[in-house]
């Protein structure tokens, strides 16, 4: 009782009232390792979105199994908008992938606030002397089972992007899981592996970095962020497309005035000039949409999941 009287005479002496010392904590569960597109964007905006709360906001990284444990804390965290998680396309992906997930992708999560897509770059050390997809895809065929490729681990989206890429192409090698993009991405820097599928945020600062070579987008059109690279499509594998939503999502039973108030504070957030301009050196395209909006495109993108997992042939026990 002293320590809190202590406590308040001391807040009142600075100048600060007693709700100052409890601020409120919201935690952004990041469900992979550093360097990954999810943490990467989580501390692009997390200061601004504290401000505009009133809270302090805290990144946690817990990665490990394709990001499916540090989202199945979030499934069962207390609803009560403290506790959100920085997903992306690997988490609707996963529901498909592995055989068992002790949470359901859909059912167990309310979608907060869709923050924007990014698109990803099939990419391939500089020591393979590849010029373009084409020569990648010829050289990796004459090689079945010989060459590896990385991923920010089993049941990420870096992981179903080239796997689908594969079946695509007709191409097999050997996939090398890893907790980040930014592991995966350094993997191909070091001449250790011979592709990878990273999302534009983690290879947009190697454009001319001679030890990787970008070779196509795998959006349905050009980036432009990096209107250089042709699509995969383009690059002759008509019909293929791979991109990834990104956006904050709550334990499902999250009260709906507080995923409008969280959704609300986003936005003002990404509209914020430092912010706008931090979003475009990492190449993500921002877009916003209401909870019940992104809601819906969760379940639409459950579904096209399931097309690209049964495509890719990957599956995890």
């Amino acid at each position: 009782m002293k320590i809190k009287t202590s406590l308040v005479v001391l807040a009142m002496a600075m100048g600060l009232s007693t709700s100052a010392l409890a601020q409120r904590v919201i935690r952004i569960v990041v469900p992979f390792g550093p360097g990954a597109v999810q943490d990467t964007v989580a501390r692009t905006f997390s200061n601004e979105l504290g401000q505009i709360l009133g809270a302090s906001v805290i990144i946690e990284n817990r990665a490990g199994a394709g990001g499916t444990i540090g989202t199945a804390a979030v499934a069962k965290a207390a609803p009560d908008g403290n506790t959100l998680v920085l997903a992306a396309a690997s988490h609707t992906l996963a529901g498909h992938l592995f055989a068992k997930l002790p949470y359901d992708p859909i059912k167990d999560f309310a979608g907060v606030s869709l923050l924007g897509y990014s698109g990803y770059v099939i990419a391939a050390p500089s020591s393979m002397g590849v010029s373009n997809l084409a020569d990648y895809i010829k050289q990796v065929k004459s090689k079945p089972k010989q060459l590896n490729y990385a991923s920010a681990g089993n049941g990420s989206a870096t992981h179903l992007g080239m796997a689908s890429f594969m079946s695509k192409a007709g191409l097999d090698m050997q996939h090398i899981p890893l907790k980040s993009t930014g592991d995966a991405v350094n993997e191909v820097l070091a001449d250790r592996v011979q592709g990878v599928t990273a999302a534009t945020i983690g290879v947009v600062g190697f454009r001319q970095d001679p030890r990787i070579k970008l070779l196509a987008y795998t959006g349905s059109k050009r980036s432009r962020f990096m209107p250089e690279l042709p699509t995969v499509a383009e690059s002759g594998l008509p019909g293929y497309k791979f991109d990834s939503w990104i956006g904050l999502l709550g334990p499902a039973a999250m009260p709906k005035a507080e995923q409008d108030r969280i959704n609300n504070a986003v936005q003002k957030a990404l509209a914020d000039p430092a912010v706008i301009e931090r979003f475009k050196n990492l190449g993500v395209e921002m877009t916003t949409a209401s909870p019940d909006e992104f809601q819906q495109i969760l379940r639409a993108d459950w579904d096209n999941a399931a097309l690209i997992v049964k495509s890719s042939g990957a599956k995890v026990e």
